[in-house]
């Protein structure tokens, strides 16, 4: 990950690829841009989630095939900034190209690129308004689902593993991810979280999304009122009527 000295009055990029080759040709080949000030580089997407959430860059070129977190995920994870940036795919691999103008992409750059569409993309992606990737989760198909939950406090990102989630809550305006680590907040529907995460995570109120692999036990009241244990835990989760049958259906099955 390397961070670069800032310019003010120029497009502020940040170049993502694992490849250093790759990073090198593409700090090349814009280096006839006037305009445009390299910011940052990054070799994975958790470094450039970290990254643009300290440079606030203007438009990020984002690889696709990626170890780790790929781009297509990294991309949804920027929804969690206050300005995302604008996000201009580059990939070898032109069956990404579908996915990357579903997930609301500026531009679509296949490798080797080359320095005119570069700097046409470029362009482009610092004239438009910020895609609005807060609802990629909703609208775009992309045939996966994340490995993890991005939160922001201020500025800072905390990436969740998925795995270490325990539920999702809605509130008026924000859904609180209560997990192993402790709690942050999120601008997603429960909604969209169900449809990505079931059948591992499991509906369980109007309010509550419950992760089947973290509930110790189904407990029933005197007044016939039913709860959701998490394991380890003292903390149970209301089991709305509405819900209770589906809800007691699947997590029966799953253990």
């Amino acid at each position: 990950m390397t961070d670069l000295a800032p310019a003010s009055d120029h497009i502020r990029l940040l170049i993502v690829d694992d490849e250093p080759p790759a990073r090198e040709r593409l700090r090349h080949l814009l280096e006839d841009l006037r305009e445009v000030a390299v910011v940052g580089e990054a070799a994975n997407g958790s470094e450039a989630l970290e990254l643009c959430a300290r440079l606030a860059p203007d438009v990020v070129l984002l690889d696709i095939r990626m170890p780790g977190m790929d781009g297509i995920e990294a991309a949804r994870h920027l929804a969690a900034l206050e300005e995302p940036p604008a996000v201009v795919f580059t990939t070898a691999y032109d069956e990404h190209a579908l996915e990357a103008f579903e997930a609301q992409a500026v531009g679509y750059l296949l490798k080797p690129v080359r320095r005119e569409k570069l700097a046409r993309a470029v362009r482009h992606a610092a004239r438009v308004a910020s895609p609005q990737l807060l609802r990629l989760a909703e609208q775009s198909q992309l045939g996966r689902r994340r490995a993890h939950i991005c939160t922001r406090a201020g500025q800072r990102l905390d990436m969740i593993p998925v795995e270490d989630v325990l539920y999702f809550s809605a509130g008026q305006k924000y859904v609180t991810v209560r997990h192993r680590g402790g709690e942050g907040l999120i601008e997603e529907s429960l909604r969209a979280l169900d449809a990505e995460f079931s059948p591992d995570f499991v509906r369980i109120h109007r309010n509550s999304l419950v992760a089947v692999r973290h509930v110790g036990a189904v407990e029933r009241t005197a007044d016939g009122q039913y709860l959701v244990r998490i394991a380890g835990s003292d903390e149970t989760l209301a089991v709305s009527r509405r819900h209770a049958a589906r809800a007691l259906r699947q997590l029966r099955g799953a253990h």
